[in-house]
C-alpha cells in the first residue's frame, strides 16, 4: 500500500492540474478582477499569511506611494489578480492554440514602430525592450512573443528571473522565446556573453530593467544611486554597464489591466551610455509605480528600492 501513495498523490496532483487548466482557461477576462478579489477575501478568512500581505502591499501603497484609499486598498488582490491573468493566458493558450488578444496585439505594433524608428535612426545600435514587472508576467511574454514576429525574428531573446515552467512546458507553449535565465542557473556567469550574441544577432533583447534588489538576495545586485519618491534609492546597474558596453538604447513599458482590457504606458526611449540615464530610468519607474502600484508583481515588500550597497 505504501508504494503506491506516491502514484496515488501523482495521479490526483495531475488530475487537479487538468481541472484548473480547464475552468481558469475559459474565464471570461472581465471577471479576473472580480474574482480575484473574492478569492483573496476568501483565503484571508482562514490565511493569516494572504491577509498580512494583502494589508502590507495596501499599507506600502498608502504610505510609501502616497495613493489614495480607493487605489491603496485594490492592491491587496493585486497577486490574485496576477495569478489569475498568468493562467487565464497561459491555459487558454494551451486549450486553444491560436487564442489572440487584439489589445496586445495592439501594443506589441505600437512597441515595434517605435524600436524601427530607432533602429532607422541608428541602424547599429542595439535596442533593449524593457518590460516592467506590472499586472502579468505571462502577458508581457505575449507582447514580446508578438514582436518578434512582426521584427520577422525567428525568437527573441529574454533575460528573466521568474522559474521557468511554472503551469507547464513553456517552450513548447511559447517557442518564440528564447529564455537567457537568471533564476538560479548554474551558468549565470555567462549570461553576458548570451546577450551579446543576442544583440549581434537580432538586434533587440528583452530585459526587466525595474527589478528592484531585494528579488536578487541569491545573488548580490549591483546597483546605482538614485532618487524616488524623493527620497534616496538604488536600482540595478547591470542594465548600463551592459548597454554603455554595447551602445544600446533602452525602450521601456508598464502594463495596466482593467474590466479585462490590457493598456500600456509606452516610456520615451533612453540611451544606456548617458549619465543621467539612472536618474532618467528611476523617474519612469516611480512614475509607473504612482500610475499603478496596485499591479506591480513583487509589492508588498517593505525596501522597495532602498538598498544597502556597503552590506
Amino acid at each position: 500500500m505504501s508504494a503506491l501513495r506516491p502514484t496515488l498523490k501523482k495521479w490526483l496532483a495531475l488530475q487537479k492540474h487538468r481541472m484548473r487548466r480547464c475552468i481558469v482557461g475559459r474565464i471570461p477576462m472581465n471577471a479576473v478582477e472580480t474574482l480575484a478579489l473574492s478569492s483573496w477575501i476568501v483565503r484571508s478568512l482562514f490565511d493569516a499569511n494572504c491577509r498580512a500581505n494583502g494589508e502590507i502591499r495596501a499599507e506600502i501603497g498608502s504610505a510609501v506611494i502616497g495613493l489614495p484609499e480607493n487605489r491603496a486598498v485594490r492592491a491587496r488582490f493585486g497577486a490574485q489578480v496576477e495569478k489569475l491573468v498568468d493562467q487565464r493566458i497561459y491555459f487558454g493558450r494551451d486549450i486553444r492554440r491560436s487564442e489572440a488578444w487584439a489589445d496586445l496585439d495592439a501594443i506589441a505594433k505600437n512597441l515595434v514602430t517605435v524600436v524601427k524608428t530607432l533602429k532607422h535612426e541608428a541602424p547599429t545600435r542595439p535596442v533593449f525592450i524593457s518590460p516592467f514587472h506590472f499586472v502579468s508576467q505571462y502577458a508581457n511574454i505575449y507582447i514580446v512573443e508578438r514582436m518578434a514576429g512582426l521584427l520577422g525574428l525567428q525568437s527573441m531573446s529574454v533575460v528573466s528571473g521568474v522559474p521557468r515552467n511554472q503551469y507547464g512546458d513553456d517552450h513548447a507553449l511559447i517557442p518564440g522565446i528564447k529564455v537567457l535565465y537568471t533564476y538560479g542557473d548554474a551558468n549565470r556567469n555567462g549570461l553576458g556573453v548570451r546577450v551579446a550574441r543576442s544583440l549581434k544577432r537580432d538586434g533587440v533583447a528583452v530585459l526587466f530593467s525595474d527589478v528592484p534588489p531585494f528579488t536578487m538576495h541569491r545573488y548580490p545586485m549591483e546597483t546605482v544611486e538614485v532618487t524616488m519618491f524623493g527620497k534616496s534609492a538604488r536600482i540595478h546597474n547591470g542594465v548600463f554597464r551592459m548597454g554603455e558596453s554595447f551602445g544600446a538604447v533602452l525602450l521601456p513599458f508598464s502594463l495596466r489591466f482593467a474590466r479585462g482590457r490590457f493598456e500600456a504606458r509606452i516610456f520615451e526611449p533612453l540611451p544606456l551610455d548617458a549619465p543621467a540615464s539612472p536618474q532618467r530610468l528611476a523617474g519612469y519607474i516611480e512614475a509607473a509605480l504612482s500610475d499603478n502600484y496596485e499591479q506591480w508583481l513583487p509589492a508588498g515588500h517593505p525596501a522597495m528600492y532602498a538598498f544597502a550597497p556597503s552590506r
